[in-house]
């Protein structure tokens, strides 16, 4: 357990360093949940979790010229990672499998990870706000809920 726990801190400091320099993005925000939960992270406190993430800012040795030849690879074009600040058209009733998204402004998203989540928030016409993610992912929050999932965007 301490040796894939040892692992999965190298990979993750290894990604957040590079990412590091731009901008940091939590491990809640770049893992999913079936990760968190694989990696045990998802057993620590708010506290354990912050301290943990501040630990990984802090001790980040990435540059700026890496993150930002990943930028570059990975959002071509600055207008492709803008973050959308929306409401979902209709009822939110969580997500099972692959869980479609329809936005007011005619965006499509889906659930690109699997699992079900927040299924016991139902909430007509709930905001959302979806952010760009390192690797060209997608973080979709929904406001006033402790929901966040990783989708894409279909149209």
């Amino acid at each position: 357990m301490k040796l894939r726990l040892a692992s999965i801190f190298g990979l993750t400091f290894g990604l957040l360093s590079v990412a590091n320099a731009v901008s940091y993005s939590s491990l809640e925000e770049r893992m999913s949940q079936g990760e968190m939960h694989a990696t045990g992270l998802d057993k620590l406190s708010a506290a354990e979790l912050k301290s943990l993430n501040d630990w990984l800012q802090s001790h980040s040795t990435g540059t700026l010229t890496k993150a930002h030849a990943v930028e570059e690879t990975f959002y071509p074009e600055a207008s492709d990672k803008v973050t959308v600040n929306d409401q979902i058209d209709g009822q939110f009733t969580g997500w099972r499998g692959k869980t479609t998204f329809k936005l007011k402004n005619g965006q499509e998203w889906q659930q690109a990870e699997s699992g079900t989540g927040c299924l016991n928030y139902h909430t007509a016409d709930a905001k959302v706000t979806i952010k760009p993610m390192l690797m060209g992912s997608w973080l979709l929050y929904v406001d006033n809920t402790d929901c966040n999932l990783r989708v894409k965007r279909l149209k």
